[in-house]
């Protein structure tokens, strides 16, 4: 979150993105009329530069058996505005990326050594992609793979007509601010021109509450997760303060153990300082040591937590042992031992050596002592109670996470996808001819018992489109998922069709146009009406003349598609493949066995129907689903490992501060023993003291909770921020912890022997 981004321009470079506040959605991408209109008219900016939304798939054949490259379309400014230079060769130019003529290409670092085995002379060769020769014009540095998995950038060659587009928003834009210009500047200038804009030819976005926004690059680039990083960055300051307290405690008990020794140096003719200088060395060694095993669980733990994180960190953000952090870190932990042997070394030069020289005799500071020891045992408590109210709120939302119905069945499912060039299939019955002899093929294999095709699976899709009901209004047009399957999809996933009728082999091209939706959209756009045989519409079909209306011929269960914690899903619209086909499908495959198993097998079988269309994200149903949930159970982990901490190092405090109770009461108990008192009541009267010390500890820690529970609101599912249930049982636990932890102390006070306790001082 705070290091700077890895471009040369990285300070002034600034993300361009559109927001609806009207259908909660704050960020997306850009439409080509919004960027040329800010790139022409913006004066905060020396460059404007538009990326395509997603890494493209394309064939690249030639040079090898045909492989799957992530392509990014580009303007030519592109490289310029990030500041950023080839390692070989050149970016393109404004010439290569007018229309028609966009046939250089930029390869990364990676591909160039993975595919072309680094061969310096690639520059000025062809390569084809999607059956289209691209001359290679440059390669880019390692590590340069922006935006993420990017393998390869050709130009974007707008058109007047492309330019003139505002209704379909596909790009990421960048730019650079001018040098005496500010951000505040920027973010007030795409107000006005969002203002201008909408005045210009866009009226009607502003009913949705479009506008464009500018940010800081790299306060876009975390904005998705800073309310986790900052939740995890607390949870390591809790764990840490509380590491902090137990150094404290046990510094301070280990110096009451050796007031005699102290003493007796003193009477020997040791100075203050001289004392005061030895405890201090002790504590900065202990620093050291323990820094210095901090930092080697560090660097061995550093891949393992890189390689645990549900998500892909992109090549542009380093996550690494940062030399900043790590002396800071180092300096803390010495700080630490330093700082907690100081108190000690302060408060033993104040004692009187008569009275520490006197058998169980005490300090006129053992009373202080005990008081600070008290004080930090109850922040202790306070921040373990809470960590492990947060934990207990994500492992308590995590298990009705993976109790939730997602609509259709995971198991037994084989994913992969396939995109075919549109060079190659140009024409509908081409793409339909090709994945009906896949589908023939594939159904053929053993262990296959069912086929489809879909254009989305579950789970994978946050986007949605806008559609208009016939003869219905809305205040705000109907948006949902839209999906394009075949016949044998429901079946393949097991959706179950509430009513109505699914697709049938007489959904063909040239038949009447019909949809299914699901039983969210019904509910939501038809409320308790019947929604079979009403039509509906969307932008994207036909000609601005004539629009195609479809039929709802069905009703089906609805899927999770969106954020896993996200209590419900949008609605989703589905049409049928032969209606509509698309070159880029997903199979599924449904098998009697482990699916991953006929993996080489559905590869082949794509093969034999075209020798040069390669597959991708060959996947499992189960994984996708497993990805789905990986970061509310990674979140889950990491924080309950926290909180683990938290009360394992709370234990180890409150057993402390007893310990240095009985050990400072002795004589007391003995006093209290001798008079009459039995074993069972000085039980009681040190479980009663830690008891007292608890409720006080658990006390601030449950209004710490309450706050602090407000920023995981985003984080759960199916439960609420102060969940009564998760915070009555972390009380009981920590309480019950405290008094465990104070047991042990508690039985050597019942042992004290009257007659050695009772000793003058």
């Amino acid at each position: 979150m705070i290091r700077p981004l890895p471009f040369p321009n990285a300070k002034r470079l600034m993300s361009i993105y559109h927001s609806y506040t009207k259908y909660n959605l704050p960020k997306v991408t850009v439409s080509p009329s919004a960027y040329g209109y800010f790139r022409d008219h913006g004066t905060s900016f020396e460059q404007v530069a538009a990326f395509s939304g997603y890494t493209a798939p394309q064939n690249l054949t030639g040079s090898g058996e045909p492989e799957r490259v992530h392509t990014v379309k580009a303007t030519a400014n592109f490289f310029s505005t990030l500041g950023t230079q080839p390692m070989l060769g050149r970016t393109f130019n404004a010439e290569e990326d007018a229309p028609g003529t966009g046939r250089a290409a930029v390869l990364s670092y990676g591909l160039w050594n993975r595919r072309f085995g680094g061969d310096r002379g690639i520059l000025g060769r062809e390569i084809t992609l999607d059956s289209k020769n691209y001359a290679v014009v440059g390669i880019m540095p390692k590590g340069f793979e922006f935006p993420e998995e990017a393998e390869l950038w050709v130009p974007m060659g707008f058109t007047s007509e492309q330019l003139a587009t505002s209704g379909v928003e596909y790009l990421n834009v960048i730019a650079a601010l001018r040098p005496d210009v500010t951000y505040q500047h920027a973010e007030a200038e795409m107000a006005q021109l969002t203002r201008e804009f909408l005045a210009r030819d866009n009226d009607a976005a502003n009913e949705s509450g479009w506008s464009a926004n500018a940010k800081p690059m790299r306060e876009a680039s975390v904005s998705d997760v800073r309310s986790a990083l900052w939740i995890l960055l607390g949870a390591v300051g809790c764990v840490l303060l509380i590491a902090c307290a137990n150094v404290a405690n046990l510094l301070l008990a280990r110096a009451a153990a050796r007031q005699k020794e102290i003493s007796i140096r003193s009477a020997l003719g040791a100075s203050p300082w001289r004392l005061a200088r030895q405890l201090l060395t002790e504590g900065v060694l202990l620093g050291i040591f323990g820094g210095s095993l901090g930092l080697l669980f560090g660097y061995l733990g550093l891949d393992l937590l890189l390689n645990t994180i549900p998500i892909k960190v992109p090549s542009y953000i380093r996550v690494e042992i940062d030399p900043m952090v790590l002396a800071f870190t180092f300096a803390l932990a010495i700080v630490t031992g330093l700082v907690f042997s100081a108190i000690p070394a302060l408060q033993l030069s104040r004692d009187n050596v008569n009275e520490v020289m006197k058998e169980g005799g005490r300090s006129s500071a053992a009373t202080g002592r005990n008081l600070a020891r008290t004080a930090i045992v109850i922040a202790q408590l306070a921040m373990a109670m809470i960590l492990l109210v947060s934990a207990g709120l994500l492992i308590k939302s995590f298990v009705r996470l993976q109790q939730s119905n997602l609509g259709f069945n995971a198991q037994n499912v084989l994913l992969f996808r396939t995109d075919l060039p549109p060079s190659k299939y140009q024409e509908p019955a081409q793409i339909a001819a090709f994945y009906d002899q896949v589908l023939e093929r594939e159904s053929h294999i053993p262990g296959v018992t069912s086929a489809a095709i879909t254009s989305e699976t579950p789970l994978t899709s946050d986007m949605s489109s806008i559609f208009s009901i016939e003869g219905k209004t809305f205040q705000l047009a109907p948006h949902a998922h839209v999906a394009t399957i075949n016949s044998s999809y429901f079946a393949t996933m097991q959706i179950p069709v509430l009513s109505g009728r699914a697709f049938t082999d007489a959904d063909r091209a040239g038949g009447d146009p019909v949809a299914l939706i699901d039983e969210l959209a019904a509910r939501a756009f038809f409320g308790a009406e019947d929604p079979v045989g009403e039509k509906l519409m969307f932008n994207f079909e036909g000609t601005a003349k004539q629009r195609v209306w479809r039929t709802i011929v069905g009703v089906v269960g609805s899927v999770k598609h969106t954020d896993p914690l996200g209590a419900e899903t949008k609605g989703e619209v589905f049409l049928p493949f032969a209606q509509r086909p698309e070159r880029a499908m997903i199979v599924a495959l449904r098998t009697s066995g482990n699916p991953m198993a006929i993996a080489n097998s559905a590869r082949r079988e794509v093969l034999n129907v075209d020798p040069l269309q390669p597959i991708q994200d060959i996947n499992s149903m189960e994984e996708v689903v497993n990805d789905f949930i990986a970061q509310p159970r990674f979140n889950m982990i990491l924080l309950g490992t926290f909180a683990g901490l938290a009360l394992a190092l709370s234990a180890i405090g409150v057993y402390g501060v007893m310990t240095y109770t009985v050990m400072q009461r002795t004589h007391e108990f003995g006093i209290r023993m001798a008079l009459g008192a039995s074993p069972l009541d000085v039980l009681r009267f040190v479980l009663g003291h830690a008891l007292r010390i608890s409720i006080i500890g658990l006390t601030a820690g449950l209004i710490g909770a309450l706050i602090v529970s407000r920023a995981l609101t985003s984080m759960l599912f199916g439960i609420t921020a102060n969940d009564p249930a998760t915070f009555t049982g972390v009380a009981l636990l920590l309480a019950a912890i405290a008094i465990i932890a104070s047991y042990v102390p508690a039985r050597r006070a019942t042992k004290v022997d009257p007659v050695v306790a009772l000793r003058y001082q």
